[in-house]
């Protein structure tokens, strides 16, 4: 695992580095502080910044990511340190021009260069796990799939956030689901409520890949005020809804939306989902203390 900001060779957590206030949303700062307010939350599958006009230009996602103005980003097709996106590193690119701590775990490494997925959020935050998922045995050349947990403080609340990428083939997703809703993430007893799924799950709402995910969590979707989610794939012209928020304990969705302008349709082949979520105050839990980690 690369070393980045927020995260140690070893693994173990750095203290990281403050972004600048002038970063900060301007009615972003003192909502942070109120565990009982909304924080907006987004999941952005970036296509490595290849936009849907074929042009690599990351700060074009960073743009984006900026119009939807949330303090906690999880991003999937992550690429750092490869040929052919200029050796960028993309998650530290789009961390500095957003003013965010960056969490950053390889799903594919070949030699120097990395693939995966990101966490990038406005508030102290640690890395409690980030690892593989597991593929098809009689399939060895999938692509590797991975989820990253952060938690994050509000307010002096702990909330877990986990963001993922599953595969391509059913079998796989649905072995991926259940690796993520078994004792190493979700079955943890480090990961309490609340929490936060996210990500791009290649899963549609009638599959039985959601299903399960719908069953042991609840789709924000269902409880949101629009009450349906618009479409995420292709940027385009969007069809599918692939892309899904999943939370877990006392959350209340306040707003769930995908932003279609000109930026997000060409900056890359997915739309950003957006999800304002209100956290209930509850008891509330300390980010520092020792570090304890999952398996």
């Amino acid at each position: 695992m690369k070393v980045i900001p927020g995260e140690s060779s070893s693994g173990g957590l750095a203290a990281p580095e403050e972004p600048s206030p002038s970063n900060f949303p301007a009615t972003g700062t003192k909502e942070l502080q109120n565990a009982s307010a909304s924080v907006r939350f987004v999941s952005y599958n970036i296509h490595s910044g290849i936009g849907a006009d074929r042009r690599h230009d990351v700060s074009r996602i960073a743009r984006a990511l900026d119009e939807c103005d949330a303090a906690v980003v999880a991003l999937q097709e992550v690429d750092v340190g490869r040929r052919r996106t200029d050796f960028a590193h993309q998650a530290n690119h789009i961390g500095q021009e957003l003013g965010m701590h960056v969490h950053f775990h390889p799903a594919l490494e070949i030699e120097d260069e990395d693939y995966g997925d990101a966490i990038l959020t406005k508030m102290p935050s640690r890395l409690m796990k980030a690892g593989l998922l597991p593929g098809l045995k009689h399939r060895p050349r999938l692509e590797p799939r991975g989820a990253i947990w952060v938690e994050i403080e509000i307010g002096g609340q702990a909330i877990q956030v986990i963001n993922t990428h599953l595969g391509l083939n059913r079998r796989e997703r649905m072995a991926q689901v259940e690796e993520l809703l078994g004792e190493r993430w979700l079955g943890s007893p480090l990961c309490r409520d609340p929490v936060v799924l996210l990500g791009d799950f290649n899963a549609l709402p009638r599959s039985t890949v959601f299903a399960r995910l719908a069953g042991a969590l609840t789709d924000a979707r269902r409880t949101a005020p629009e009450g349906r989610s618009p479409a995420t794939f292709p940027s385009r012209f969007p069809l599918l809804r692939l892309d899904h928020v999943f939370t877990r304990g006392a959350v209340t969705v306040r707003s769930l939306a995908v932003p279609r302008t000109p930026l997000t349709r060409a900056a890359s082949d997915h739309l950003p989902l957006v999800v304002e979520l209100e956290f209930d105050p509850g008891t509330k839990t300390s980010t520092h203390v020792p570090d304890r980690r999952p398996a």
